[in-house]
């Protein structure tokens, strides 16, 4: 009994601890990430406004739907997840505590 209670309390230790780091870091390089993504939308805008480019919107609209329809296929890596609940379960607490800190 004591061996599993301390395998639980070790999965959840660190399931929490390396929860936190991935969401703070999520967090940080997220709002980086945005802002270049920003800048970069701007920048294509500007370029198509002008006539420097000329954007294909059916195109790009195609390119998302593969891009979603595929996500929803890959799906498989819940169930090692459920396997392993104490450890996802603090990873997932730690990772939403770390990113309202970061």
């Amino acid at each position: 009994m004591i061996e599993i209670l301390s395998q639980v309390i070790y999965q959840v230790g660190a399931g929490g601890a390396l929860g936190f780091i991935v969401g703070y870091s999520v967090k940080k390089v997220g709002k980086i990430l945005a802002v270049v993504a920003g800048i970069f939308t701007i920048i294509l805008l500007l370029l198509e406004y002008q006539g420097v480019i000329n954007v294909n919107y059916d195109k790009f609209l195609q390119m998302v739907e593969s891009l979603t329809g595929s996500l929803g296929q890959s799906i498989g890596w819940i169930s090692p997840i459920l396997a392993h609940l104490p450890f996802a379960g603090s990873f997932a607490v730690g990772a939403v505590i770390g990113l309202k800190v970061g």
